[in-house]
């Protein structure tokens, strides 16, 4: 209105607004230490309310993890055996357990068994996977989407029903496998061969299974990082001349190496762990013959009932395994830190 902007105009007073509800014109502003205070306050209360937060978890973690870990060092030290499974009496015996494993012949051929057993599977894992990354990287759509499913449920079938029906198919005399291998006439007739019973063909079917097994994690992982690299390097390098295999070696592989590197060291952690698959398809037979780390600590512990000595092998077992933990931390803080 006019008047009242006149009114504004010659009296500036006019236009301070008036107090607020509750509050007098000659009340003091707020002191600006109060809201210091609460911060500090609030500061003070966080870490009492995460650890609060995080007890429940931590005490979940501390009886299924660090307890069961813990009970295992304590029991590698001591002779606790099947009679102490019944009158709960053992002694300590230090280090007398990693001596009479270490002294003994079986331990080290079981070692030598899984480290070559290891090689062997992460070697056939990473090829095939990689292979069926590049297959994803050249097919259409919808097939890629089709693969992509059948890869996920390939990985999602437990480890026990996949190896039992597993073992179903390399059955002698209705066996899916050798009727097969039976009508293409390459090796005779193999119906009645039994592939538990024999050291290679046990082999060659575990470590079929467990390629089988790990090939869609692989698979997919480099498939992701495939999709990241810029197409343009590689058309470039085709534009000068280079062929195919040269652009994988030079320029591809290159590019996956930070991702190879830690699916690398995964499998290696998994595939020296490995024990249901050999359990369940040879039963670390014919005669010891597939016998790993795994399965003679099993026997050593839970067929023997020498849990004590069973416990030191899972010990070593263990501080193998650290060590490859430690380099695959390594290299991913380093792949973190180049990103």
């Amino acid at each position: 209105m006019p008047g009242t902007d006149q009114t504004v105009r010659g009296n500036p007073e006019a236009a301070i607004p008036p107090p607020a509800p509750g509050h007098t014109a000659d009340a003091p502003p707020p002191s600006p230490g109060g809201a210091t205070t609460r911060t500090a306050s609030a500061h003070h209360r966080g870490p009492w309310v995460a650890w609060g937060l995080l007890t429940p978890a931590g005490l979940v973690m501390l009886a299924v993890t660090v307890a069961p870990i813990a009970f295992l060092v304590y029991a590698s030290f001591t002779d606790y055996d099947q009679r102490s499974l019944f009158t709960g009496a053992f002694d300590v015996v230090g280090t007398r357990q990693y001596t009479d494993l270490l002294s003994q012949p079986e331990f080290w051929d079981a070692l030598t068994r899984t480290v070559v057993f290891t090689a062997a599977m992460v070697a056939g894992s990473i090829a095939v996977g990689m292979g069926v990354a590049q297959l994803l990287t050249r097919l259409g759509s919808a097939m890629r989407m089709t693969v992509t499913v059948v890869l996920i449920l390939a990985w999602a079938m437990p480890t026990v029903a996949s190896s039992l029906v597993w073992k179903w198919l390399f059955q002698p005399g209705y066996g899916v496998v050798n009727w097969m291998l039976t009508q293409t006439g390459l090796f005779g007739d193999m119906t009645n061969t039994d592939w538990s019973n024999r050291a290679p063909l046990a082999y060659l079917s575990i470590w079929l299974l467990i390629v089988w097994q790990a090939v869609p994690f692989i698979a997919l992982t480099l498939y992701a990082a495939l999709s990241q690299m810029p197409a343009e390097v590689q058309e470039a390098a085709r534009l000068d001349g280079a062929g195919e295999w040269r652009v994988w070696w030079s320029i591809t592989l290159p590019f996956l190496r930070p991702t190879l590197t830690l699916v690398t060291l995964m499998s290696v952690i998994w595939d020296f762990n490995v024990f249901n698959q050999i359990w369940l398809v040879s039963a670390g037979g014919p005669d010891s013959a597939t016998t790993t780390l795994g399965v003679f600590a099993y026997r050593t512990a839970f067929v023997a009932f020498r849990v004590g000595q069973g416990a030191a092998l899972s010990v070593i077992t263990t501080v193998m395994l650290l060590a490859v933990t430690a380099l695959y931390v390594r290299r991913l803080l380093r792949s973190g830190e180049d990103l």
